[in-house]
């Protein structure tokens, strides 16, 4: 494929890192599902499809490991990573050698990655006219830049808790649009901290 720098570094970065607050008229029974779900799943492994607003596709595959642990390793060619080592989220470009850095603190990746974390604080679950569906916002309006995020879970008796992650919509700042889809999700199989490690980008590589 032909490499074409993608979205913002941080579009999809908002989706990992917007704390969200509890709506009054959320369900409380899909609310207490979602935190069971988050607190049984220690490791996920998934492929997912990246569509920008520009309706611009990338694909890879996710690891992700309790507590504070991501990976988006990108398919071949794509010269970019997105990691958190459990202490900060990295986007690295490895095409211009061009590395930025998040602290995770509180806030980033609190829902999918603190197992501490009490999802009836930082969690909003949207009515859905779908009763196999489960949406889940994120938004915090002391914190604008962080956009917003909605996670889409589909009720499954198989996975934990009965719900799988099956992707989520993030909206920055600037209302750019970033879709993740997930496929081939798995749970709770051994992963190791090396997952996570990564190579630092050099300004003079191509």
């Amino acid at each position: 494929m032909i490499w074409r720098r993608p979205i913002r570094p941080l579009a999809l970065a908002v989706a990992l890192a917007a704390p969200a607050l509890l709506h009054a008229q959320a369900p409380q029974n899909d609310l207490a599902s979602v935190q069971r779900h988050l607190s049984a799943v220690e490791t996920m492994t998934a492929n997912f499809t990246q569509t920008d607003r520009n309706g611009r596709v990338l694909s890879g595959v996710l690891t992700l490991k309790k507590p504070g642990k991501i990976r988006f390793q990108y398919e071949k060619g794509v010269p970019i990573l997105l990691v958190s080592d459990g202490k900060s989220l990295y986007f690295l470009d490895y095409q211009v050698g061009q590395k930025q850095r998040w602290p995770i603190g509180n806030s980033p990746l609190g829902i999918l990655l603190n197992p501490a974390r009490d999802a009836s604080k930082f969690a909003r679950v949207v009515p859905s006219s779908d009763p196999r569906v489960v949406s889940v916002e994120a938004y915090d309006p002391k914190r604008p830049e962080y956009g917003r995020i909605t996670m889409i879970f589909g009720r499954q008796a198989s996975a934990p808790a009965g719900l799988m992650l099956q992707g989520w919509v993030a909206l920055d700042a600037q209302a750019n649009r970033t879709t993740v889809r997930l496929t081939g999700q798995r749970f709770n199989a051994p992963v190791a901290d090396s997952a996570f490690r990564f190579n630092e980008p050099s300004r003079g590589r191509r």
